[in-house]
């Protein structure tokens, strides 16, 4: 996998969608609960120390929803507002030099979380273009598959962001995950801990054959900014 770690952003401007120089690989984990020390948290830490681990990626990024950091987005963004411009750059940077991404899910009242749903409003210059993107929802119970059809119905239309068919639902999520194994129900945390790293797997062929769709010349933002 061929990555830039330094691109370059000028104003936010449209980023090149295939802007690599050296052979690695990384991806960035996005917690999308506002909450502080939420379960989906504890998942999305969970994920970042498997793809270490496990030599998934070469690189991980962590970044929280927790605590909203992020106002719902305006139309000042568009101006190159300053205030957004010093906001939105380092994560624009992060998320540019990522190869793939997780997108890490709780579901509230049937739905994604306001900030996750804004999150994805913020990143039309190239920064998710063609890159794959896991997604794993959170429950307390039996739910979690809501916020798994509204991502793939909703969040990627301008960002470009590519959603893989593999998806996994942590369900009963206070019970599985935990570094304290005292708190594990043994057989349900064996079960979501292997099909994690399965589609960690799965995951990352897709960013080693999208870096290829990105390279090729077909996709660009300059042709077509705006999905339909």
């Amino acid at each position: 996998m061929v990555k830039d770690n330094t691109p370059t952003v000028t104003n936010r401007g449209t980023i090149p969608i295939n802007n690599f120089q050296d052979e690695s690989m990384k991806i960035s984990i996005i917690s999308g609960s506002h909450r502080i020390n939420s379960q989906s948290e504890k998942v999305s830490r969970y994920i970042q120390r498997t793809l270490e681990e496990q030599d998934i990626c070469d690189e991980t990024w962590l970044y929280l929803l927790a605590g909203n950091p992020l106002p719902l987005w305006d139309e000042s963004i568009w101006e190159s507002d300053p205030d957004w411009m010093a906001r939105l750059q380092p994560i624009s940077e992060q998320l540019a030099a990522s190869d793939g991404f997780v997108i890490v899910c709780p579901e509230w009242h049937g739905q994604v979380p306001a900030g996750l749903k804004n999150f994805f409003l913020m990143w039309s210059k190239g920064e998710l273009a063609h890159k794959p993107a896991l997604i794993v929802t959170v429950s307390s119970d039996d739910g979690g598959a809501y916020p798994v059809a509204e991502l793939r119905m909703s969040t990627y239309k301008n960002n470009r962001l590519c959603f893989i068919p593999e998806h996994v639902i942590v369900r009963h999520v206070e019970s599985v995950l935990n570094t304290n194994k005292e708190k594990n129900n043994p057989e349900t945390d064996r079960y979501f801990r292997e099909r994690i790293t399965y589609a960690l797997g799965v995951l990352r062929e897709y960013a080693l054959a999208l870096d290829k769709v990105r390279e090729s010349g077909a996709v660009s933002l300059q042709v077509f900014k705006n999905g339909m």
